[in-house]
């Protein structure tokens, strides 16, 4: 019942303009029903599943780094989740896989399915390192307390920076790279490391604290895709 509700909205836009400005019948009736059962029960899963695993199993995992007491393998359990969970996010593979064919069309890379998944797959690696290094800085900044704008203005300065010099049929991917990152599997893992760590240290603010490492790991991807067009 909580997931109908939350797909209420999008379900009653579909219909309003499906059926009273376009005034047509849906095509296959059955299937987009079926299909949306399908997405109900998804939905209902996925979120008990967050609450029942990911999120307390993040949360564990942060705060048994601390106690362990090793920066260095706290720093490097970061970077890992971070590059783990954005080279299995569905939602970079499908806009770098489209990004390779478009960039092929467009002449940028050789025609060709070797060069169009070399492409994809260093585009897919560089999101993929570039988050896992937020996750360092984020988790360095609650270490160390650093206020997060000072950081967001500084990147941001960066990428308006990047921007001007990176070739135009880039810039657009790496804008888009900084949404498709933080998606189904990054967000819940990444909020969990953030908001254990603020939770164990002594002194850090959970609500102040431990929010921040997703507007990371949003921002990290566009500087690094820049790069990632201007040398390849």
């Amino acid at each position: 019942m909580d997931a109908l509700r939350d797909l209420a909205p999008i379900i009653l836009v579909i219909l309003f303009f499906q059926l009273v400005v376009l005034q047509q019948p849906f095509p296959t009736p059955g299937r987009i029903l079926l299909g949306l059962v399908a997405v109900v029960l998804g939905l209902a899963l996925f979120i008990e599943g967050l609450e029942l695993s990911l999120f307390p199993f993040g949360e564990n995992m942060a705060g048994a780094f601390v106690r362990r007491g090793s920066v260095f393998w706290l720093l490097t359990f970061a970077f890992a989740l971070g590059f783990g969970t954005t080279v299995a996010e569905p939602a970079l593979i499908a806009v770098s896989q489209e990004a390779a064919r478009i960039s092929a069309v467009a002449g940028m890379i050789e025609q060709g399915d070797v060069a169009q998944q070399n492409y994809a797959l260093g585009l897919r690696a560089t999101v993929a390192v570039s988050v896992g290094a937020s996750l360092v800085v984020g988790v360095l900044r609650i270490l160390k307390g650093w206020p997060i704008h000072y950081i967001i203005i500084a990147g941001y300065l960066v990428i308006v920076s990047l921007t001007q010099f990176a070739p135009k049929e880039i810039i657009g991917v790496a804008y888009d790279s900084g949404g498709v990152t933080t998606s189904t599997i990054t967000v819940p893992l990444v909020t969990a490391l953030g908001i254990g760590l603020s939770t164990v240290i002594k002194g850090r603010n959970p609500m102040v604290d431990g929010f921040g490492l997703i507007a990371f790991a949003s921002l990290f991807p566009v500087a690094f895709v820049l790069v990632y067009g201007m040398v390849v």
